[in-house]
């Protein structure tokens, strides 16, 4: 099969010819559809998560259809359309998993990381750790779901039920958020690079209440924040925009450091928390919502062998909505 390959971070993606994987008794063989990019694959390509295995298949979003499954893995049928996504394997054994927040068990692994993903024309996956795609999302656009949709999903329930949301960084996660947040009636803040008008606009058309820079002071006071571009500096700017009692959530994996700040736009009983991973249950939960408000996903393809081409464009800003490979 094709695939790329990271040797070092650092280093661009490599085409290659390896084989095909085979699945062991708890896993599913997939023929890979479409597989999202994300900027995690960002972080594992510069070096700043520093734990990959290495040579690394990259790709967490993974769309595909059932070629064969283990004997432990029943419960998937050849030509099913499942999907992948980050959270790849638990340990199932410790406090965290048997109180379901898998997300934190210190043994999990993750897919394009730990574990070789979806940026491939074949890959092998736990079937523990797969959904069903629901029907009505092409193979293109169910991709995001899986990471830039789930991982939304948790940073908007650990916003609580906040009525006046913002979001800082319109990418893939905060336009598909952006139209939950709307069928729940919530109204929307989007923060966005300085006079990113293409970004601006995007926001609006997701049903964006305001849209306004980065570092602007919203109309009104928030009740809560997600912020999803990796740029610590936006935790103080946040706090200071959300009300008494309000929370911030960062919503990445990685991000750069936080400023120091005065205790003051702390104090109020404002909070600060970060979103690990996910859990099999916000899997479950977001993917029988998603039909319902009905999300609709804008996807830019890029050919396998442009992976390269298509993470610098997500690098560069130039990405409205999400970006995907296609095999």
């Amino acid at each position: 099969m094709r695939a790329m390959i990271l040797d070092a971070p650092g280093k661009p993606l490599r085409l290659a010819e390896v084989p095909v994987p085979e699945p062991d008794r708890n896993q599913v063989l997939i023929r890979v559809r479409a597989c999202g990019i994300c900027r995690t694959d960002l972080h594992i390509l510069d070096g700043e998560l520093k734990e990959p295995k290495l040579p690394l298949i990259m790709g967490h979003q993974i769309v595909g259809a059932v070629v064969s499954t283990g004997d432990l893995a029943s419960q998937f049928s050849p030509g099913q359309r499942v999907g992948v996504p980050w959270l790849g394997a638990s340990c199932g054994q410790c406090r965290r998993c048997l109180t379901g927040r898998e997300n934190l068990c210190d043994q999990a692994r993750f897919t394009g990381y730990q574990i070789d993903g979806g940026f491939a024309e074949y890959t092998v996956a736990d079937c523990r750790f797969c959904f069903p795609i629901p029907d009505g999302y092409p193979d293109l656009q169910a991709a995001p779901l899986l990471c830039a949709g789930l991982i939304g999903y948790r940073s908007l329930v650990m916003a609580g039920d906040a009525e006046c949301l913002g979001i800082y960084g319109f990418g893939a996660a905060a336009h598909i958020v952006a139209q939950i947040a709307r069928y729940q009636g919530r109204k929307i803040y989007a923060f966005t690079r300085p006079g990113d008008a293409e970004a601006q606009r995007f926001a609006r058309e997701m049903g964006a209440d305001w849209v306004g820079g980065s570092l602007d002071t919203p109309p009104v006071e928030l009740d809560a924040a997600i912020i999803f571009a990796p740029v610590g500096e936006l935790v103080p700017a946040a706090l200071k925009a959300v009300a008494k009692g309000g929370t911030v959530v960062c919503g990445g994996i990685y991000m750069s450091d936080i400023p120091s700040f005065p205790y003051e736009i702390l104090w109020g009983e404002r909070v600060v928390r970060s979103v690990a991973n996910l859990t099999r249950k916000d899997g479950e939960e977001f993917l029988a919502l998603a039909p319902k408000v009905p999300v609709r996903i804008e996807v830019q393809p890029f050919p396998l062998e442009q992976a390269n081409a298509a993470l610098e464009a997500l690098r560069r800003g130039e990405i409205h909505g999400a970006g995907a490979l296609v095999m």
